[in-house]
């Protein structure tokens, strides 16, 4: 994600962005009477990682049907609430409310509740479908009064006291975990988001506009079989889930962009040997009104302000009725598993959609919609004079990772996800801030504190053992801004990460020869796990999730056919603020065909390095976002994937699916270790060895020339049980031709072709199909490697 510089000026207002480089559990459970609502099975041994076996997750939070359905029971934490009031709805949006109750605070957890009958609800308040519900808090910056009414100030003290209070009970408050929600903040009846602030709009009654949550009954719906799959098995496919169908006539018009939509597409990701859709955020957030106008006014499309941790975003819905995006998403998940593919799902918990201040010096006006009116100095960091939110996000401030009900939160909602969504796997937004260990006036990563949310995350929820198995993959996008949170390499446990010294490293060679310096030695290091990152900590190659794009920036396309962005450009490919300036690209002098070479070269880079390759939805056929690298808020059909191919799209996305298959082919290229340079089977072939173009072992002075700019390895596929005897990679990045000369293959075997990603070979079959690859000869045979080309051999 690509924080933003400016905050919203307005509630929810125009996001602006700028580019960024379980003791405690198991006694606030038992405090909190756990039940056997909303249990989390996550019980899976993990011998193989040293994780013992889990207790299971479970919580009392939220509103929840008990086991005969004839009462609700309302539960809300808040240490520093005074009081606080359940209002009911029987319509979520311009109504009053049906009834409001009292709830009850027990002192020993800082629980509030309130059980309510639903018989009373139907005879006495005529609610008899959805209950649609939301709080209203006091606390000691207003305290409560009984001359209070809706909409006035009594009481009021101030909207922030020195202890970080916010509370305000003008503002219907969300509950931080409703498993549905009602409707966005901003939708296309309500655009003024003064509603939900304080300062001089404090005494605006925001409860008929407030989104409610849904209480829902709970379903038995199948997710289908789990995936069980190893990490270092997986090809990672980046998409947004209504960008994915949204524009794909093969999809029923009403199914586009939705849950159901996606689904229906798992089939033909199955078939370009995807094993792992990982989707922008699907939590809730404030993105209903961007419909509304065909422009990127205030638009949220990548979704990166959650309101909800719990609730999926009801706007992928076709069925958008109570319950109906829970039951959809479910749906989707059991399709994608039906066809062997994991789904992960980004997630953000390092600050949410409530913003900061609307002015970076007025303390008094901020969003009071759900955590900030419940608990501030809980739920969020706050600088040292507790008035404004700490800030290593650029989206609104710090969520408070470091405190044990904040880190609650987190746990349970990954929980929810993961066993009653079915949810295989997360990958976690900015997640250097789940690192700190400072709860208010400070910033500190450490990955040694146990206390931290990354270690709660490991301990209270098995991760998925190195060999595959029943568990849960944890990948990392290891920055932030500011302070220490640039922390590649350096996460605990068995935590993967974006690798994002694979992508500027080989993004530099490719593109900025003579401008940047890249060295055989940093190319060997990338290509084989990146052991300088994962190695020192006893993490494996597979923990280096290897990307030359992302949805954060360029398209693979727009990587080689762009000198610099173009994000200004007007509606519907763009405009988009911000963006990295700096892009390591290049348009490979304004030829198309070497613009195709360098983008296979990219994709060859991934399926052939050690490690868990991820590309981007439509990398596999070339999609451009026209040069715009931050395409946050451009929901647009130039922007959702096009699937009207051209002849060199249609040639690309074969070179794609069939480098997969090669791939998933041979394990000798997904190693579950670092690659020896031994011989361990006595075959007299080192299991990985680097070669210079004359066939000759680089030394270190070759190693560590950045002049020198070729480079070729060479596995032994006997010591992994390959099919292939060897695999060669020869990758040439100098601008003209260059001989290599082959190495020995093994006894009684010759080298054949799979792939040569020059242009002379550019067509359906540049990746030859198993059993058709060409002779090229044995031993010191010479193979000419175009300028900025790549060869893969395998020999039999």
């Amino acid at each position: 994600m690509t924080p933003a510089t400016d905050l919203p000026r307005g509630a929810f207002g125009l996001l602006r962005w700028r580019p960024l480089l379980s003791a405690g559990l198991a006694a606030f459970l038992a405090a909190c009477g756990a039940s056997d609502h909303n249990t989390s099975l996550l019980a899976e041994e993990l011998a193989d990682t040293g994780v013992q076996q889990q207790e299971a997750v479970t919580w009392t939070l939220g509103a929840n049907y008990d086991a005969t359905k004839a009462n609700i029971d309302f539960r809300v934490y808040s240490s520093r609430a005074t009081r606080i009031e359940l209002y009911i709805y029987k319509t979520p949006f311009n109504a009053a409310e049906v009834v409001k109750y009292v709830m009850t605070k027990d002192s020993a957890t800082n629980i509030w509740s309130k059980t309510v009958s639903v018989a009373t609800l139907s005879s006495s308040y005529g609610l008899t479908g959805t209950v649609y519900y939301g709080y209203r808090a006091w606390g000691p910056n207003w305290p409560y009064n009984s001359t209070w009414t809706k909409g006035s100030s009594v009481g009021f003290v101030s909207d922030v006291d020195s202890a970080g209070n916010r509370f305000n009970p003008n503002k219907l408050l969300l509950d931080p975990y409703a498993k549905e929600i009602s409707h966005d903040p901003n939708n296309a009846n309500h655009t003024d988001g003064t509603v939900f602030a304080s300062g001089a709009h404090r005494n605006i009654d925001s409860g008929p506009k407030a989104p409610k949550g849904i209480v829902l009954a709970g379903d038995t719906q199948s997710i289908g079989t789990r995936p069980t799959r190893a990490l270092k098995d997986d090809v990672i496919y980046e998409v947004h889930v209504r960008g994915l169908t949204k524009n794909d006539a093969s999809i029923a018009a009403a199914y586009r962009g939705t849950y159901k939509g996606a689904g229906l597409k798992a089939p033909a990701l199955a078939a370009l040997g995807v094993t792992a859709v990982e989707f922008l955020p699907l939590h809730e957030t404030d993105n209903d009104s961007i419909d509304n106008v065909l422009s990127t006014a205030g638009d949220n499309y990548w979704g990166y302000m959650t309101l909800n941790f719990f609730a999926p975003d009801r706007r992928y819905s076709y069925d958008k009725s109570a319950g109906g995006p829970t039951r959809e998403f479910k749906e989707m998940v059991k399709a994608f598993h039906d066809n062997g593919i994991k789904v992960m799902v980004d997630v953000v918990y390092n600050h949410t959609g409530e913003g900061g201040a609307w002015s970076g010096t007025d303390p008094n006006t901020f969003n009071v919609l759900s955590f900030r009116g419940l608990d501030n100095p809980t739920y969020y960091s706050l600088t040292s004079d507790m008035k404004f939110n700490w800030d290593n996000t650029g989206v609104g401030g710090n969520y408070n990772t470091f405190n044990p009900t904040a880190q609650n939160l987190i746990i349970h909602s990954l929980a929810y996800w993961k066993d009653t969504l079915g949810v295989d796997g997360f990958r976690f937004d900015l997640a250097s801030v789940l690192g700190n260990t400072c709860q208010h006036g400070c910033f500190n990563y450490d990955k040694m504190n146990s206390a931290t949310a990354l270690n709660r995350i490991l301990t209270d929820l098995a991760p998925r053992p190195p060999a595959g198995g029943a568990g849960t993959d944890f990948v990392a996008e290891p920055w932030a801004i500011g302070g220490n949170s640039y922390q590649v390499g350096n996460f605990p446990g068995i935590w993967s990460e974006w690798n994002g010294k694979f992508r500027d490293s080989l993004r530099k060679d490719q593109n900025q020869m003579g401008v940047e310096t890249v060295t055989p030695g940093e190319l060997a290091t990338r290509f084989a796990g990146s052991s300088d990152l994962y190695g020192d900590d006893g993490r494996k190659p597979y923990n280096s999730i290897n990307f030359m794009v992302a949805h954060d920036g360029l398209s693979l396309k727009d990587l080689y056919t762009c000198n610099s962005k173009d994000n200004l450009q007007p509606w519907p490919y763009g405009p988009s603020d911000g963006g990295e300036d700096n892009n390591h690209s290049w348009d490979q002098g304004g030829v198309a065909a070497d613009q195709r070479k360098a983008a296979r070269n990219g994709m060859a880079f991934l399926m052939l390095s050690a490690g868990t390759p991820m590309f981007t939805g439509g990398d596999e056929f070339l999609r451009t976002q026209y040069c715009n690298n931050n395409v946050y808020n451009l929901d647009s059909d130039k922007n959702w994937l096009n699937y009207a191919l051209t002849t060199d799209q249609t040639n690309f996305k074969t070179f794609t699916q069939r480098l997969i298959a090669f791939r998933k082919a041979h394990p000798a290229l997904r190693p579950a270790n670092f690659y020896s340079t031994n011989d361990t089977n006595g075959n007299v072939m080192e299991q990985h060895r680097w070669f210079k173009p004359d066939g000759t072992v680089p030394d270190a002075a070759y190693f560590g020339n950045g002049n020198n700019h070729a480079l070729a390895f060479r596995v032994d596929g006997t010591e992994f049980g390959d099919t292939a005897s060897a695999i060669y990679v020869a990758y040439n990045g100098w601008s003209g031709a260059v001989n290599f000369v082959l190495p020995w293959p093994g006894n009684g075997k010759s080298w054949y072709r799979v792939t040569d990603t020059c242009n002379w070979a550019e067509g359906p079959n540049q990746v030859a199909s198993p059993g058709s690859e060409g002779l090229i000869g044995g031993e010191f045979t010479n193979y000419s490697v175009c300028g900025r080309g790549l060869l893969l051999l395998i020999a039999k």
